[in-house]
């Protein structure tokens, strides 16, 4: 899986980018209002709320906009937006499997969007099932290897329930089960170490290799083009591309 904690490293960086314009905001108050719908506004009971505080706090959201969007989920409003949990599936360049998972008030209006996206970046969309297969629901830590000794990373981590911790390039990625993100999280940053990223996510079982930068580029801006969509939560690929490719595309 090189290449893919250097690439969620760079993501992070740009949603951080994006959320001091306010853009990243609007989409994890929404993952927020959703969960606590769904749920119940207890992150203790609820699983789905849980992740999605963390990941709103992973990018410096404040508490009382957290607050507020947990109320909103749990309140009774009948004039609230609808929204509705929505997950397509597809192939981007050079066969790489590609899961965006979005939340929309209008499936028709997403489908069609999502699906003009995949065709212009030279992918197709497919059906239901056709690459999730490929994946698995894990929570993932990242930690930056510098100075980072693997045994004592290891150590905390197996203290707050992780299940491996392996080295990515210059990163650490701690995969855990999504129940454990949290508590994970916890016991990493309680022993001292720098955490990168810490998400639910969707890891890839198989990787596509990537090594050409033209090709890279392809399958990126597809994934980025995507992940601009106001409905778009989540955007997951299978590709394997080398950190240099990675860098140079970023660049």
């Amino acid at each position: 899986m090189s290449g893919h904690s250097k690439w969620s490293t760079i993501k992070h960086k740009k949603g951080a980018a994006d959320a001091k314009r306010g853009k990243l905001f609007s989409k994890l108050t929404r993952a927020i209002i959703v969960a606590a719908k769904e749920g119940g506004p207890d992150p203790a009971g609820n699983l789905a709320l849980q992740n999605a505080i963390e990941k709103a706090r992973s990018y410096s959201m404040p508490k009382d906009t957290i607050d507020r969007a947990i109320a909103k989920g749990a309140g009774t409003d009948s004039g609230a937006e609808q929204y509705e949990t929505v997950v397509y599936e597809g192939y981007g360049p050079g066969g790489v499997a590609v899961i965006v998972e979005a939340l929309t008030d209008n499936r028709n209006r997403t489908a069609g969007e999502v699906r003009h996206v995949f065709a212009r970046n030279d992918g197709n969309l497919g059906t239901t099932g056709a690459v999730a297969w490929l994946f698995e629901r894990r929570g993932v830590v990242l930690v930056p290897a510098d100075g980072v000794d693997e045994d004592e990373l290891t150590l905390a981590a197996a203290e707050g329930g992780a299940d491996d911790v392996s080295l990515d390039g210059s990163t650490f990625q701690v995969v855990c089960a999504p129940e454990q993100l949290a508590a994970v999280r916890s016991a990493i940053e309680a022993a001292g170490f720098p955490i990168e990223d810490a998400s639910l996510t969707m890891v890839p079982k198989t990787t596509v290799a990537v090594e050409d930068e033209a090709e890279a580029r392809k399958i990126l801006r597809l994934i980025d083009q995507l992940e601009e969509n106001d409905d778009v939560q989540d955007v997951y690929a299978n590709f394997d591309i080398p950190e240099w490719v990675l860098e140079a595309v970023a660049g």
